[in-house]
């Protein structure tokens, strides 16, 4: 199956129907790059893009 990004919040599913970390329904394959983020409460780069749970995202979505 296909990864997608959640044009919201930037999260990578496999399951384009309703995203799990920020509710959002809107979908995209257009997207670019990615980071796996464990433990944002100790990740510099998760506080600088607002990420506040584990999980990948996509760096770029368009």
């Amino acid at each position: 199956m296909t990864e997608v990004a959640c044009k919201s919040c930037k999260y990578i599913t496999s399951e384009a129907t309703v995203c799990k970390i920020c509710g959002g329904r809107d979908f995209t394959k257009n997207w670019y790059g990615y980071l796996v983020v464990i433990d944002p409460e100790k990740s510099e780069i998760a506080k600088k893009l607002g990420i506040k749970y584990p999980g990948k995202y996509a760096l770029t979505v368009s």
